[in-house]
């Protein structure tokens, strides 16, 4: 079975900077996706960012510049760096993976974490 804990966020003033982590756990060879979404209150989940196995990135526009994501291929681990914080930034942040080869399974659903808040005042 594979979870995924995540860890980092916490109240920050708008401007600054939060590092979140990631890490998968059990039988895991390779990740396909990595990536992170987050929920505002009263809003949808949406995509922050994510990266494919082979190093690709796709950002939401609204973190483009500010947000940094990178993984561990060896650790099965992912990492969003966010710099220049803003208030709209403030949610609920959730890894994502997508596409978990084990040494006896392909498992092509989608696994959560159960969640790290961020809030940013402003």
């Amino acid at each position: 079975q594979v979870q995924l804990v995540e860890s980092g966020g916490g109240l920050v003033q708008a401007g600054e900077s939060l590092r979140l982590s990631c890490a998968a756990t059990g039988s895991i060879v390779k990740i396909n996706l990595m990536g992170w979404y987050r929920q505002a209150p009263g809003r949808e989940r949406e995509l922050v960012a994510a990266m494919s196995r082979g190093g690709s990135t796709n950002y939401a526009d609204s973190v483009k510049g500010r947000f940094t994501i990178s993984r561990d291929y060896t650790k099965n681990t992912v990492a969003l760096q966010m710099d220049s914080l803003k208030s709209e930034d403030t949610a609920v942040y959730y890894c994502n993976s997508v596409g978990v080869w084990t040494p006896t399974e392909f498992y092509a659903m989608a696994y959560w974490g159960p969640g790290t808040q961020v809030t940013v005042s402003s």
